[in-house]
This record gives C-alpha cells, sequence and structure tokens, in this order.
C-alpha cells in the first residue's frame, strides 16, 4: 500500500490525538479541578478545627510554602510556618473561610483561591478578638495527586 497523504494525515492524526492526553495534566478538565480545590479548601478548614492551626498549616503546606502575616512578614517552608502558628496566641485561635473564587491553569498543576476569612481568638482575660479580611491561597498539584499551598 502507498503512502497516501490522505493516509498519513489520519495516522499521524490519531498518534497526535492518543499522545495529547498522556500527561493528565495536560489534559484535567477544569471543572473537575476547581471542585477539588473547592473540597481541599473545605478539609484545610475543618483540620484547623480539629487538628488545631499549626498541624493543618503544616499538613497543607507545599515543602517550599511561604505565608504573608503582618506587616509584609514572609514566613518560607513548612516548617518555619508550623512554628509561626504554635505561638500561644494561635493555641486559642480558630479561623473559618469561604473560597469565593477559584480557578485552574490550564495544565491543571496549579490554581488560585480568595475569599473571606474570620480569625477568633480569646486572650487571657477571656475577651474574644475577631479579625476579618480577604485571603488570597496559590495551591500546586503535588505528585500523588493532593493538593498544598505554596502561597497563602
Amino acid at each position: 500500500m502507498k503512502n497516501h497523504p490522505v493516509n498519513l494525515f489520519f495516522l499521524l492524526f490519531g498518534i497526535t490525538i492518543f499522545t495529547a492526553c498522556n500527561d493528565k495534566k495536560e489534559c484535567a478538565n477544569p471543572e473537575t479541578l476547581k471542585k477539588e480545590i473547592i473540597k481541599t479548601e473545605k478539609e484545610f478548614e475543618i483540620a484547623a478545627k480539629n487538628m488545631g492551626i499549626a498541624e493543618a498549616f503544616y499538613f497543607y503546606a507545599d515543602s517550599n510554602a511561604v505565608i504573608k502575616r503582618g506587616e509584609n512578614v514572609l514566613i518560607k517552608g513548612k516548617e518555619n510556618i508550623k512554628l509561626y502558628y504554635s505561638k500561644p496566641y494561635f493555641l486559642n485561635a480558630s479561623v473559618v473561610w469561604t473560597p469565593d473564587f477559584v480557578d485552574v491553569s490550564e495544565r491543571g498543576d496549579l490554581a488560585y483561591t480568595y475569599g473571606k476569612y474570620v480569625w477568633q481568638a480569646q486572650d487571657s482575660t477571656c475577651v474574644i478578638h475577631e479579625e476579618t479580611g480577604i485571603f488570597h491561597t496559590v495551591w500546586k498539584k503535588q505528585k500523588d495527586g493532593s493538593w498544598k499551598y505554596v502561597w497563602d
């Protein structure tokens, strides 16, 4: 059989289609990924309540995570993030948040969310202090398929 241009076209087209989705990151469904991120955000929030803030922020952090707190203070690395949240202030604190927006990269390996949060902490005189604000989190898909934050 001669190599006819039409046959060659269909052969190359078939190979392209077959290999294009071989890398799951390239073929990820954006809506499915957005649901994964929202689920991860909710699990993170529940973990903060059940495990404690330091453990939750440690567990959901990428090894190279960075958080910005206070007046332009950057805390780098999950170990330092855990140390930061191990301060006495956070032992009697709670935090709740809700993403108002989520988007994912075309490759499906990065995502970001933003929304509102509420921190509550009790001081030594049993007065509860509340702080509200806007959060912005950048998520990175890990090799095991889980999501960890790289920026918060």
